[in-house]
């Protein structure tokens, strides 16, 4: 399972389209702002009760988010033991320099910048889907 965290509805159906033109059949959850993540994450608020032993395996996060921006998703992600191990791609259209350099700094697996091309945005989903859906490994929940 996928959990897309993305407040544009149009960057929300390119992603959707550019994974299944990729065979990437995964269940994709949304989040459209930093609180609905982390509240799907924690299970809390409108997840509440949850089960969080079904965790997503790779997190697409925006930095650019309503509520709670990803930045501060990221920093929340990595203080909690549940959730510090979880792969998470920042996929974002920031070309600031500060953006990547704190994205790293808080514990982002990869950092992404949109590309505005289409054919590009697929053969970008296309690699991040072989690698964090195939191809990476990560640490059974628990042991």
């Amino acid at each position: 399972m996928i959990l897309l965290v993305e407040d544009n509805p149009d960057d929300e159906l390119l992603t959707r389209r550019a994974l299944k033109k990729n065979n990437i059949g995964n269940e994709v959850v949304v989040a459209r702002d930093g609180a609905e993540a982390l509240d799907y994450l924690f299970g809390t608020g409108v997840h509440d009760g949850r089960d969080l032993s079904v965790m997503p395996q790779v997190i697409l996060l925006d930095l650019k988010l309503p509520k709670i921006d990803g930045l501060e998703v990221l920093k929340r992600l990595r203080g909690d033991e549940r959730t510090r191990l979880l792969p998470v791609v920042i996929l974002t259209s920031s070309k600031e320099q500060q953006d990547l350099v704190d994205g790293y700094g808080y514990g982002a697996n990869s950092y992404i910048r949109k590309p505005v091309d289409f054919a590009q945005f697929i053969e970008a989903v296309r690699q991040l889907g072989l690698y964090w859906l195939v191809l990476n490994e990560t640490p059974r929940r628990g042991g």
